[in-house]
């Protein structure tokens, strides 16, 4: 069992199932309304901590009737909050999902009142007993320094990081962590059309990490430190149900992989495979419980 700190966003999730996806200036009934925690840092903790790793989550939280249901939603998935700052102003997080089941793929609205996590909060954690930190590639002027106070205090710590979106200076993180996550929509907003190109396209940015990419319903790929490159088909469930998460699923997959020693081929047929039965199910209950 590993000892894990995740870095990074938890929300409020508003989930509306629809038949299918509306029209502008439509007036449509969903067939469900869920709300729920989310999150995409707090998503791959619940994951990994089916994994039967330890963790704990490093965020922000309203002292609200909302940010209770979050932070009891974490612990009882096992996550240590104790790590969290607690605002008695603002208000969580909120996204709004149009999740259309006919496909399985979900639109969402974000809405956000609440500071982010800061560089102060970050160094002021006992990081001794850690044995691997996954931040989100948000709130970048206060992740920079993050990830160097980090590496400075804790060379032989691995550091992962998400980039899923494209946002200002995310970049000159790349040479601060040991694993990326890079996810389509950031290849694609930077013109590369194949993971395996996006990769390459980094490799001199990062020479010191393992890379990856999914890439929705055609899997993804990985390029490890010593060039190594490997592609993975996605494992679909035989009906997708529900899109949300995947990515950090996937995420989750690679870390205890990177953990556990697999080599790039290994460590992606797991990925996608859990990423792919995530697809297949409303929700994390259960997604990588033993046995399940």
């Amino acid at each position: 069992m590993a000892q894990i700190l995740g870095i990074g966003n938890a929300t409020l999730d508003i989930i509306h199932a629809l038949d299918g996806y509306p029209r502008e200036n439509d007036e449509v009934r969903c067939s469900s309304r869920t709300v729920s925690r989310g999150g995409n840092v707090a998503n791959t903790l619940v994951v990994l901590s089916q994994l039967e790793h330890s963790c704990r989550w490093a965020g922000v939280l309203a002292d609200t009737a909302e940010g209770r249901l979050v932070r009891d939603d974490l612990e009882s998935n096992g996550i240590d909050t104790a790590a969290c700052r607690l605002l008695d102003n603002g208000s969580m997080p909120v996204s709004t999902i149009l999740l259309n089941t006919a496909s399985g793929s979900r639109t969402i609205v974000h809405y956000r009142n609440l500071p982010e996590y800061s560089c102060a909060d970050f160094e002021s954690l006992d990081l001794g007993s850690c044995d691997w930190l996954h931040f989100e590639g948000r709130n970048i002027e206060q992740l920079e320094p993050m990830l160097r106070w980090s590496r400075t205090r804790f060379p032989s710590l691995p550091r992962s990081l998400e980039i899923e979106k494209p946002r200002q200076g995310i970049e000159a993180l790349f040479g601060l962590a040991d694993v990326l996550l890079f996810s389509r929509e950031y290849a694609r907003h930077h013109g590369y059309n194949a993971p395996e190109d996006l990769l390459h396209g980094v490799r001199d940015s990062s020479p010191q990490a393992d890379l990856y990419c999914t890439w929705g319903g055609q899997g993804a790929a990985g390029l490890d430190r010593r060039g190594q490159v490997c592609r993975q088909p996605a494992l679909a469930p035989s009906r997708v149900i529900d899109t949300l998460g995947a990515g950090d699923t996937f995420n989750a997959a690679v870390i205890h992989g990177c953990l556990a020693g697999l080599d790039t081929a290994s460590l992606l047929r797991q990925a996608c495979a859990l990423a792919g039965k995530k697809c297949g199910q409303t929700g994390f209950a259960g997604l990588a419980r033993a046995g399940s």
